[in-house]
């Protein structure tokens, strides 16, 4: 990274400011000078205006100029044309201000190399003073406890209730702020931070500060990307090491980047996998909608960590109860039965026509008999099969006040987590707000939102790779790697053909078919008749990478006159896309048997170095992109985890009345090829091995091609 992550106290006085200083407050309405000065009336520090032309702005005192103040402001706002900046933050740096937020517009985001120097040139004064610089092109930034709203975006209502904050980060601003509006009803935003042009100060120094906040517990981020993402990951690691969930939005998900990919597996890991694997390794929670986004992050606040997985559903409805049984199963939640102990408390509460089980229906007789549904409720809380406990609310309507306060003390007394469904489509029906002010209860505004997250926050309790010591099969053999680098220096071009490609990884312990490098027909039947019948021709050449579409391969071929047509055949077709100075001859391989095709690679990604990728079925993984991305290098377990995420996994352990494919094998053979794109990612861009042919009792690669940069 360029730069170390700005930390909590490298931030304290922009983000946590004592005082505030408003360039350009203005007394028109619609001016971004006198918005920040409204939103700034709770704030408990100092505020101070400044311009020129008042002596009273918003019942303070206004100051013609920085230098004029009766002190240095932590915090200074610039709301201001963009010709007037620079010399601003050249004034901020000489006085030695804590930060300074630029909403201006019309720097970098224009594209132009002026614009472009103008930006720079304020980070060098702001850097090279030691102050934090938030835009240029920011909305703000609000810091609810202290009442430090400084944006223009107004009105805005803020709460400090008992619940866990929630620390919202975003590098779009408006979507940032169209988030903020969930205050509205209740949920606790302990910050709201945007980005603006991310100059200086950037969302992965965001989320470093938060994890170290006391206010926030946990973190939501609207994410598009960044020149250096390993520091979002870096801070990542912070949040997670200090407990607190990370949860992200991604957009900008397309895969243009992978466009011109010369293998297989090189145009699969496109910028968005890259992305995701190494939000994966780092243990961030990633959700895929925007409407998810707060929903799990606020949960995750609340929730803690996970220490049992099994939960449990008590409703009034057998149909809600229903909803949550098949959202759980999509999700990969497990519902257990009840133990025989809790089984005989639901019975005891639960009418004949109910269900004592688990979803459980307590049925509608919950606004007769209120007791019969804590009774329920306190009964999978208390049992140590249950880690949480779903709770669809049907009718919104003054009773389920009391349901609700009754739920978070159970809740607070028994450590798990409650999920209230909101099904009234009254949305902010008696009791939603009072949801989502509650301390260790929960408001989603879906089943399926509810068990995603209760799936995501699974997965986050859960010990990452990146939370233990490099296991022993992921680090490098400096001997092996000297070696292997060696033969690829060996070769020019930028193509390593089939035969230096297959040995080179041989040597990292893949599995590769062995072949006869022949140069005439007759030696290529000689060879043929070495390895035995049937065989299989491929034209060796560096200018022709996918030898299928270029009809020099031939299959299965099982006689001495078969071959030598087919050897005319490969030839010709060769020559019609390779000169002969470039064709080094044609292989002669054995036939290897039908199996399961699993095509192995990986591919460098210029922002988080290797990655590997595997996937099912030779062209089929580009057709169907069943495919699995991780940064590597990877161990045997990681990789038999990859595999276990393919869509077509049930094919390795055997359909159909196949027998299943030797899973450990074919893991180690995943882990050698990560460990080879690792050790030699200098001179990589991306290999295929493609197909690893496999089953019960053998592994084997049949093809391999390697691209240098």
């Amino acid at each position: 990274m360029t730069r170390a992550l700005y930390r909590h106290k490298d931030l304290r006085r922009l983000l946590a400011p004592r005082s505030i200083a408003i360039v350009g407050a203005s007394a028109r309405e619609t001016a971004f000078g006198h918005r920040v000065l409204a939103n700034l009336q709770e704030f408990g520090g100092a505020v101070y205006p400044i311009n020129g032309r008042h002596q009273v702005l918003g019942g303070r005192p206004c100051y013609p100029t920085l230098a004029e103040l009766p002190e240095v402001p932590d915090c200074v706002i610039l709301a201001t044309p963009r010709h007037e900046v620079e010399a601003l933050v050249r004034e901020c740096a000489r006085l030695g201000v804590g930060g300074v937020v630029v909403f201006a517009s019309g720097f970098a985001e224009m594209g132009t190399d002026a614009r472009i120097r103008e930006q720079a040139a304020l980070v060098a004064l702001a850097q090279g003073a030691g102050v934090r610089l938030v835009g240029p092109n920011c909305i703000g930034l609000v810091n609810w406890r202290l009442g430090a709203l400084g944006t223009f975006i107004r009105p805005l209502r803020g709460h400090v209730p008992a619940a866990p904050g929630v620390g919202l980060v975003s590098q779009s601003g408006a979507l940032g702020f169209a988030l903020a509006q969930a205050s509205e009803h209740g949920l606790n935003l302990s910050h709201v931070l945007t980005c603006g042009n991310s100059a200086d100060v950037d969302v992965a120094d965001y989320v470093a500060y938060l994890a170290e906040d006391e206010d926030c517990a946990a973190i939501a981020c609207v994410f598009e990307g960044m020149a250096e993402p390993m520091r979002l990951i870096e801070a990542a690691g912070v949040a997670r090491r200090a407990g607190k969930a990370l949860v992200v939005y991604k957009i900008a998900t397309g895969e243009q980047g992978a466009a011109a990919a010369m293998s297989h597996t090189g145009s699969l890991a496109g910028a968005n996998d890259a992305y995701l694997a190494a939000f994966a390794r780092a243990g961030v929670v990633v959700v895929h909608e925007f409407e998810r986004l707060l929903e799990t992050a606020a949960f995750l606040a609340k929730a803690g960590r996970c220490r049992v997985s099994g939960v449990a559903v008590a409703s009034s409805s057998g149909g809600a109860a229903i909803m949550a049984a098949d959202k759980a199963e999509q999700h990969g939640v497990p519902l257990p039965q009840p133990d025989a102990a809790t089984t005989a408390v639901l019975t005891a509460a639960i009418p004949e026509f109910g269900a004592a089980r688990n979803p459980c229906d307590i049925t509608a007789q919950i606004v007769s008999d209120p007791e019969s549904f804590r009774t329920c409720a306190e009964a999978f809380l208390k049992s140590p099969d249950y880690g949480a406990l779903v709770v669809p609310f049907v009718f919104a309507y003054e009773p389920l006040l009391p349901r609700i306060e009754q739920l978070d003390a159970l809740a607070r007394t028994h450590g798990k987590p409650v999920c209230i469904v909101w099904l009234p489509q009254w949305l902010e029906g008696p009791g939603a707000r009072e949801v989502a002010l509650a301390g260790k209860v929960a408001m989603f505004r879906s089943m399926d939102n509810c068990l995603a997250a209760i799936a995501h926050w699974q997965r986050w309790s859960q010990p990452t790779s990146m939370d233990a010591e490099v296991p022993a099969e992921r680090q490098a053999d400096d001997g092996l790697r000297e070696a292997t680098a060696a033969m690829l220096r060996a070769h020019d071009g930028t193509v390593i053909g089939e035969r230096i490609a297959k040995d080179v990884l041989a040597r990292y312990g893949v599995p590769m078919v062995q072949d006869a490098l022949t140069t005439s027909e007759q030696d290529c039947a000689d060879a043929a008749a070495r390895v035995g019948y049937p065989v299989v021709l491929k034209v060796e050449s560096a200018r022709i990478p996918h030898k299928t579409e270029a009809g020099v391969v031939r299959l299965g071929l099982s006689s001495e006159a078969e071959l030598r047509e087919a050897y005319a055949q490969v030839m010709h077709n060769a020559l019609r896309v390779a000169a002969p100075e470039d064709i080094r001859g044609v292989l002669v391989q054995p036939m290897i048997g039908e199996g399961v095709e699993v095509i192995v690679g990986a591919r460098i990604d210029p922002q988080f170095g290797p990655m590997v990728v595997v996937g099912l079925g030779g062209i089929l993984v580009e057709l169907l992109r069943d495919s699995v991305v991780e940064l590597a290098p990877v161990s045997p377990a990681e990789a038999a985890q990859m595999l276990r995420r393919l869509k077509g996994f049930r094919l390795l352990q055997g359909f159909r009345g196949s027998a299943p494919v030797d899973i450990e094998a074919l893991a180690r053979a995943v882990a050698a090829i990560s460990r080879f794109a690792s050790d030699h990612a200098t001179q990589l861009a991306e290999l295929d091995v493609n197909p690893l042919i496999c089953t019960a009792d053998r592994i084997v690669g049949v093809d391999a091609l390697i691209v240098r940069r």
